[in-house]
């Protein structure tokens, strides 16, 4: 068991020691996020944690655009302004879908009104008791794996090479080695984003949902994820995820996906019933 939240916990350039795990939304969540190995700067990734009554809220995860100009600033500001929307419709009994939406779309003003090119990605899940639906833009990714391994929904990165892994193009195992895995085609902080909504899914009591940044995505292979975390304590699962991907982001002259970078991410189960 965790920590009960009872109000928003947010992580704004911060970097961890340690998973921390808290209950919400009828479920637990373990949270992990740290700038890349020996990085000076800010950790550019940010998440949060929103409870809203007793078996609802939303997790989300953020990451700032290193190439542009306040990238932490960027994750930051668009996590404040979802807690803000989603905290004020959940207060108003109003559904936190149009909280989410309006977040997003606030944030997205604010960023642009900023003037200095700043941007950010964004995913975001909206738990109902056992019923989660994913929003996002850019390539943090969402992804929903049963106790077997199977992926029960992945989000697709907005990205060149994420739209070349959906139409076949590129095998998903190669994908993690391109050379342009690194470009973003749509984020917060643009006239023409847009916010990609998956469908309503129903999590069985084994189920485990992920929510990550693309520092675990350019290190970690999707099966290595899902076979790390479907199945175990979640908090364990969690912990060895963290220590999976900071190996991987090591230098090694092993042939193996190597991509020092921020990284966090989000595990949610629903509590057994």
């Amino acid at each position: 068991m965790g920590i009960i939240l009872t109000q928003s916990k947010l992580y704004l350039g911060k970097d961890l020691a340690e998973v921390e795990t808290f209950d919400i939304a009828a479920g637990l969540a373990c949270v992990y996020t740290h700038r890349a190995p020996g990085k000076d700067t800010e950790n550019e990734d940010a998440a949060g944690l929103i409870p809203c009554g007793e078996s609802g809220g939303a997790i989300l995860v953020a990451d700032g655009l290193g190439g542009l100009p306040a990238g932490q600033q960027a994750s930051g500001k668009v996590v404040f302004q979802l807690n803000e929307a989603v905290v004020n419709q959940c207060r108003e009994g109003i559904s936190l879908r149009e909280g989410i939406l309006d977040g997003i779309e606030q944030a997205n003003s604010g960023l642009i009104n900023l003037g200095i090119g700043s941007a950010t990605t964004l995913a975001v899940v909206e738990i109902n008791g056992r019923c989660i639906r994913a929003y996002h833009a850019g390539d943090s990714m969402i992804l929903v794996t049963g106790q077997r391994g199977k992926i029960k929904y992945q989000s697709i990165p907005h990205s060149p090479v994420g739209y070349m892994v959906e139409a076949g193009l590129v095998p998903e195992d190669d994908a993690i080695y391109h050379e342009d895995r690194h470009l973003v085609s749509n984020v917060i902080g643009t006239a023409d984003m847009r916010v990609e909504i998956g469908p309503t899914i129903e999590m069985s009591r084994y189920d485990t949902l992920l929510v990550a940044s693309d520092g675990l995505f350019d290190n970690l292979l999707i099966k290595e994820i899902v076979d790390t975390i479907r199945t175990g304590p979640l908090p364990a699962a969690a912990e060895t995820l963290k220590n999976r991907c900071h190996d991987r982001m090591k230098p090694t002259t092993i042939e193996q996906p190597h991509k020092p970078d921020d990284l966090c991410f989000i595990l949610f189960r629903p509590v057994n019933r």
